[in-house]
């Protein structure tokens, strides 16, 4: 008698967030340091948009510039090594280039740049553009009668930017359903946590009061994110009716217990004996 063990989408895209992990991994280990943290903690997030033949993105990897793509902003630039890591699960970019990352005449520079690297969409930071760049775009599509959505994948500390405050005005202004945000709420900044840097809560109501659907989740719950992302598409094909956020908690360093306790972790230092024990550590992440 044989038993068929079911492995539904968020068992694919859990699996995805992993492989992700550990290419952030790998392209951390060629600089020796970087925003692993970051990428860490976001990698279900990403998943959850990039993971092949499950992500919440319509694209066409082998096509980045297909105009009926679904557009991904990183206005966080410095969370480059994560959407490098996404892409290549994607395959976008080869998984092999990823050695090559932050290296001369590389492809993957350490921070996002959109001359660059393949479906990178914009040039991330200085913090607090990405939102304002997602709204023109979605007006944009809106005027071509393009269907394409825009995601715009910005971090909690960019909620100090009043640029961004004044995008957010802007997209619910222009009734911009194609419009989505993705805040990674990590409680991090680089000169501290994020609430003794200025106090950004409470980020759901404020979102609210700026005439946003807001939906917040543990960002390092797949089900959790795959749920928020079918009731923001479930609104958007009801009734139309503006942007919407999605709001992810996240906790840097998310799968390698000893990063996640790790007192410096914005610009996380790795040292060379760490990188092999993080790959293993990965392996047993529970959720």
């Amino acid at each position: 008698m044989t038993t068929t063990i079911e492995v539904t989408k968020a068992d694919r895209v859990r699996a995805a967030a992993t492989r992700i992990r550990h290419h952030a991994l790998t392209m951390g280990e060629v600089q020796g340091q970087g925003y692993i943290g970051q990428a860490l903690g976001v990698a279900d997030v990403l998943a959850a948009f990039y993971a092949k033949g499950d992500g919440e993105l319509r694209l066409r990897p082998e096509e980045p510039e297909w105009d009926g793509r679904d557009r991904f902003l990183l206005s966080i630039g410095h969370y480059a090594i994560a959407l490098y890591a996404a892409l290549a699960e994607a395959g976008t970019i080869p998984l092999a280039e990823i050695d090559t990352y932050g290296s001369d005449d590389s492809r993957l520079p350490m921070s996002g740049m959109a001359s660059y690297t393949p479906g990178m969409e914009i040039s991330g930071g200085s913090l607090g553009h990405g939102l304002g760049v997602a709204c023109g775009m979605g007006l944009g599509l809106r005027h071509r009668g393009n269907p394409a959505r825009v995601f715009d994948l910005l971090s909690d500390g960019e909620l100090d930017e009043g640029s961004t405050w004044e995008a957010a005005m802007a997209c619910a202004h222009h009734g911009l359903t194609n419009v989505t945000a993705i805040v990674d709420v990590n409680g991090l900044q680089a000169d501290g946590p994020t609430p003794g840097v200025l106090k950004t809560e409470p980020v759901t109501e404020k979102w609210r009061a700026f005439g946003w659907h807001a939906v917040r989740v543990d960002g390092n719950d797949v089900d959790a994110l795959l749920a928020g992302l079918d009731e923001i598409r479930d609104r958007a094909l009801r009734d139309g009716a503006g942007p919407s956020v999605l709001i992810c908690d996240t906790r840097t360093g998310r799968g390698v217990p000893f990063l996640e306790t790790r007192e410096k972790a914005h610009f996380m230092p790795v040292a060379e004996h760490e990188w092999a024990a993080a790959h293993d550590a990965l392996e047993g992440v529970r959720r």
